[in-house]
C-alpha cells in the first residue's frame, strides 16, 4: 500500500491573465481545497478594492471567500531586488509560514498568467522553505497572457519550424532589438510603461505586431503596433506580440 505524503503543500496557483472562465479545473480544485490563499494587492488594486487575482479567485471560487488574506505588494519597482519588492515577497512568505502555524496543511498563492513565468511565487517559496523545510512545495500552471493574446487577436504564435521568445522589456531595448533579428515570433512583457519605446524598436526592425491591454478584463484593448504614438503608454498588464513573417499557408513546414 502506497504512503500518503502528509507534508503541509505550498502551491503556486496560475489563475491565467484575467479571464475568469481561463482558469483550469485543477487550479479550481485546488482553490477549493486550499485553508488560505494568498493574493497579491498592489497599491493600485487596494485604492479599487481588490487585485486582479482576488478578483479571479472570487469569480471561479466563491467558496474560498474566507481563505483569501490580501498581501500587499509593491508594482512602484520593476526590476532589481529593491527593497520594496523584497518586502512583497517577504511578507507573503511570512504569511504562508504563520498559515502553515495555524495548523493549514494546503496554502496557495493565487498568481496572474503562469506561477512560473515571471511569478514572484518561486521568490516567496525560497523564503518559506528557509523556515520550513519540510514543506512541499508544487505548482498549477495557468494560461499565460501570450496565450491569451494570440487567442484574442487570431494570431498563431509559432507554426513549423518557427521560434518563439518571450523578453521581458526591462531586460534592455537593445536585448529586445537582438532577438527580434533572431527570433521568428517575439512576445514583450513588462513594457507597459516603454510602449512607444517598444514600438520604435520594432519599426526600426521592420517589425509589427499588436498590443494587448487588460486582457481578458470588460476593459481590454487590442491595438496594431503602427497604430501608437510615439511616446505613448500603457498599463502594466500589457503585452506586445510581434508575429513571424509568413509567406503562405504551412510555409515553415
Amino acid at each position: 500500500m502506497a504512503l500518503i505524503d502528509a507534508s503541509p503543500r505550498l502551491v503556486g496557483l496560475g489563475v491565467g491573465p484575467g479571464d475568469p472562465e481561463l482558469v483550469t479545473l485543477k487550479a479550481l480544485r485546488t482553490l477549493e481545497q486550499a485553508d488560505v490563499v494568498l493574493v497579491p494587492a498592489t497599491e493600485a488594486s487596494t485604492r479599487a478594492g481588490m487585485g486582479r487575482a482576488e478578483i479571479i479567485v472570487r469569480t471561479v471560487c466563491p467558496a474560498a471567500g474566507d481563505a483569501i488574506r490580501p498581501i500587499p505588494f509593491s508594482m512602484a519597482d520593476r526590476s532589481g531586488v529593491s527593497t520594496r519588492r523584497k518586502e512583497s515577497w517577504l511578507a507573503s512568505a511570512e504569511a504562508a509560514v504563520e498559515a502553515f502555524g495555524g495548523g493549514a496543511r494546503l496554502v496557495a498563492f493565487a498568481t496572474v498568467g503562469d506561477p512560473n513565468v515571471y511569478s514572484t511565487f518561486s521568490y516567496l517559496a525560497a523564503h518559506v522553505l528557509e523556515q520550513l523545510p519540510d514543506v512541499k512545495v508544487e505548482t498549477v500552471p495557468g494560461i499565460t497572457a501570450m496565450q491569451a493574446l494570440a487567442s484574442a487577436s487570431g494570431t498563431p504564435l509559432v507554426e513549423g519550424t518557427e521560434t518563439l521568445a518571450l523578453v521581458p522589456v526591462t531586460a534592455g531595448l537593445e536585448t529586445l532589438g537582438r532577438i527580434l533579428d533572431t527570433v521568428d515570433t517575439v512576445v514583450a512583457y513588462k513594457g507597459g510603461r516603454r510602449i512607444g519605446d517598444v514600438v520604435e524598436v520594432l519599426h526600426e526592425h521592420q517589425r509589427e505586431g499588436v498590443l494587448g491591454i487588460q486582457l481578458g478584463m470588460e476593459d481590454e484593448q487590442l491595438l496594431r503596433t503602427e497604430e501608437l504614438a510615439q511616446g505613448q503608454q500603457a498599463p502594466y498588464f500589457s503585452t506586445v506580440l510581434a508575429p513571424a513573417r509568413r509567406e503562405g499557408t504551412g510555409g515553415r513546414l
